[in-house]
């Protein structure tokens, strides 16, 4: 007897949903495109790395540190604004200066990201 002939099996990087490329709204259903081993290895590697890289980490430790600065530094202190004199807890000038630069360096970075 004939044995049907069966299809042949799909291409291996097509059959991970991983290789298909997502369309506008985040879905893969049939309007993704494949994607080439390099791509999906690459965004498969993205995924393992998760959030703790050694840069992320750096900078989760320098905020740390720098809280912990800001809040052993209790006292009262006499700031000069321009003119007028502000007498307040140092912690509080010094959380208003990390949170100025947080907000800087998060602009700089995304103006820099959006070239």
């Amino acid at each position: 007897m004939c044995s049907p002939v069966r299809p042949a099996p799909p291409h291996p990087v097509a059959a991970h949903p991983s290789t298909w490329a997502e369309g506008s709204d985040g879905s893969t259903s049939g309007k993704g495109r494949l994607m080439s081993p390099k791509d999906a290895s690459s965004r498969a590697k993205g995924r393992a790395g998760g959030a703790f890289t050694p840069a992320r980490i750096a900078i989760l430790a320098l905020t740390v540190l720098a809280l912990v600065f800001i809040f052993e530094n209790t006292r009262q202190v006499k700031i000069r604004l321009l003119i007028p004199e502000v007498s307040m807890p140092l912690y509080l000038a010094l959380l208003a200066v990390f949170v100025v630069g947080l907000c800087c360096g998060g602009y700089f970075m995304k103006r820099r990201s959006g070239r």
